[in-house]
């Protein structure tokens, strides 16, 4: 064989295998979801809803190029632990997890795989990044409320129920945020004539028990914290509001829907929206670490005239003005 016709025969052995996989698809890749909700709550379809959306903007075909594997909380503690560390064993590309909890169970079972959060508070305090623009881990994600945003609930809840005197507040102890948030409320109680009361959100049996105890009172209202545990027991806060006539604030628009009387917070849904756009940049090669944290910047006051109207209450015109929803 001469030279020429040699080198020209290894030019070609060399080329073939790379045509053919320029010719191949792109392989599938494989996003794990950890969210703090049961599968068949109304949220969850919601939330999930504008995930996929979010990846089908950016080109992803869900079922096609992409496997997606859910996993939901329970509650059994020890069957989240489970579930986490089952889709941990799909070996996924990228996982997206809904709280700072369960992020930070998952970022203690893997420090390899890429994490994107929503819907966590402090994520700095509770060590899941170094800092907010520089993450320095596997983690990163949308962070969404500031501890300031105790002060706010609590004068809201003083504006459209301005006899409220004794305030009951349903939050995680165990939580950074949740402490700071209520250091907030402490702090602005007394101006606003009030006296507030914890309510550990762990138990729902002990929320029951507490909330029956404070109702006994006059002059009671409530402040619900952006915990997953309240989210998860939300139907029987709520009924136990409704039942004790307490005037109440949340921190999401879906509390109001099912018929909670006002919130004021972020939109969650349009949170994981957007955690699709990471999700996606991870699954083009940048990484975690590079990506920092966003915060939420809008928050929406969302009434339930109705609500209001059973708990006797006339919402003032101005906030009624104001306000981003009224659900009539």
């Amino acid at each position: 064989m001469k030279r020429r016709d040699f080198i020209t025969t290894v030019a070609s052995a060399i080329a073939w295998p790379l045509t053919v996989r320029a010719q191949q698809p792109d392989r599938i890749r494989r996003i794990g979801v950890f969210m703090n909700l049961a599968a068949d709550d109304p949220q969850s379809s919601k939330e999930i809803s504008a995930f996929l959306d979010g990846l089908r903007e950016r080109g992803w075909a869900p079922g096609s190029s992409l496997q997606i594997e859910y996993r939901w909380v329970a509650d059994d503690p020890n069957l989240d632990r489970k579930n986490a560390q089952e889709l941990i064993a799909i070996a996924p590309d990228v996982l997206l997890v809904g709280g700072g909890t369960y992020a930070g169970m998952l970022q203690q079972m893997t420090s390899t795989v890429p994490i994107v959060f929503v819907e966590a508070s402090d994520p700095v305090n509770r060590g899941l990044v170094t800092s907010l623009a520089q993450p320095g881990s596997n983690v990163t994600g949308f962070t969404q409320f500031e501890f300031s945003i105790g002060g706010k609930w609590l004068e809201l809840l003083k504006q459209i129920a301005p006899s409220v005197g004794r305030v009951a507040v349903i939050r995680d102890p165990s939580q950074s945020s949740a402490v700071g948030q209520f250091a907030a409320m402490q702090a602005l109680a007394p101006s606003l004539g009030v006296e507030i009361s914890p309510i550990d959100a762990r138990d729902i049996g002990a929320i029951e028990q507490a909330m029956t105890a404070f109702a006994r009172g006059a002059n009671g209202g409530m402040i619900v914290t952006a915990t997953g545990n309240a989210r998860r027991h939300r139907e029987t806060i709520l009924s136990l509001a409704a039942r004790f006539k307490l005037p109440a604030i949340y921190p999401y628009r879906y509390y109001v829907a099912d018929g909670g009387l006002a919130s004021y917070g972020p939109d969650v849904a349009e949170e994981c929206r957007l955690a699709a756009g990471y999700v996606d940049r991870i699954l083009k090669g940048e990484k975690a670490s590079d990506l920092p944290v966003q915060a939420a910047t809008k928050y929406a006051t969302i009434l339930n005239l109705k609500t209001a109207k059973a708990l006797g209450l006339a919402i003032p015109q101005n906030l009624l003005a104001t306000a981003d929803e009224v659900i009539e």
